[in-house]
């Protein structure tokens, strides 16, 4: 069986993604798999899986472009910036208005410096800067460029006692963005604080809830449990330009191909649609990254 390809999986929430790749080793029945980037435990949604040589894909769904829907909560600031944390202080936002939301979180879109949470994986001299918050030292983490394409208010929500505030967003954003830091500055900014209580990822680039299945659905079609062969996988990830019978074994063997004019990286097709390889253009020449045909 060709078990090659990647699986849009619907995380539920308590599960790491290490817990469902370790699943899905077990029912496609290979060591061979790894995830597309990594969502917290409480999030649920689009988590891209690829499976023995789709695994060579991962490391362009883990930058592409992200989607999301969240809840914010003003008036609450826990350690972690989102709900799996203890609440840190509190105050009461029943002065916030509407306008200063949306004005908090306008600011947030573009390009933008932004520090992740101090409890993430990101590394620190070589220890996850979470293993350093738990073992009670004060972490500083430098800021980074990302870029929240947008970042949409759907509902603001406010409690019978006032003091609390729900934002439900809608965001599009870069690789490495922290949807728990948007809450975090939302709430510093309006001076009441604020974390994370929902994250669903909607999309992964091309890839979007509608293609992902449960673990539940996958295991009633293990051990046949791809959800997008290779040669879709690429499709929904890349642009893509077909080959020649001649470029086709020119590209099987590793050799260039004249340039297309197409901004990499891209897939190349054969003339049947199997997927060759994934070729980026430099020189004057389209070379291959990485060859997925055998040659």
């Amino acid at each position: 069986m060709d078990t090659d390809g990647l699986i849009v999986v619907d995380k539920p929430a308590g599960m790491t993604s290490h817990d469902v790749v370790a699943r899905i080793r077990r029912l496609a029945k290979t060591r061979r798999v790894g995830h597309g980037g990594t969502l917290d435990p409480m999030a649920t949604g689009v988590l891209i899986i690829g499976v023995n040589r789709a695994t060579r894909l991962l490391t362009y769904v883990i930058g592409a472009e992200k989607s999301y829907a969240a809840t914010i909560r003003l008036g609450e600031s826990t350690v972690t910036d989102d709900a799996e944390g203890d609440v840190t202080s509190t105050t009461s936002a029943e002065g916030v208005t509407d306008d200063a939301i949306r004005a908090g979180l306008a600011t947030q879109v573009g390009e933008i410096d932004q520090v992740p949470s101090a409890v993430s994986a990101i590394k620190i001299k070589g220890v996850r800067s979470y293993k350093r918050v738990r073992d009670g030292e004060t972490v500083e983490i430098p800021a980074r460029r990302i870029t929240v394409h947008h970042l949409d208010v759907l509902a603001i929500r406010r409690t019978e006692s006032q003091d609390v505030i729900d934002v439900d967003v809608d965001v599009t954003c870069s690789s490495g963005t922290y949807i728990r830091a948007i809450a975090r500055d939302l709430g510093t900014a309006l001076g009441v604080g604020g974390h994370l209580t929902a994250l669903r990822r909607t999309a992964v680039g091309g890839m979007t809830l509608d293609a992902a299945s449960t673990l539940a659905e996958l295991e009633e079609r293990a051990p046949d449990v791809i959800g997008l062969p290779m040669a879709e996988a690429a499709r929904r990830a890349f642009p893509q330009r077909t080959a020649t019978e001649e470029e086709t074994r020119v590209l099987r063997h590793g050799g260039p191909l004249a340039p297309a004019g197409i901004d990499g990286p891209y897939a190349v097709f054969d003339p049947s649609g199997d997927v060759l390889a994934i070729v980026s253009e430099r020189d004057g020449k389209a070379r291959a990254e990485i060859v997925l045909a055998p040659a």
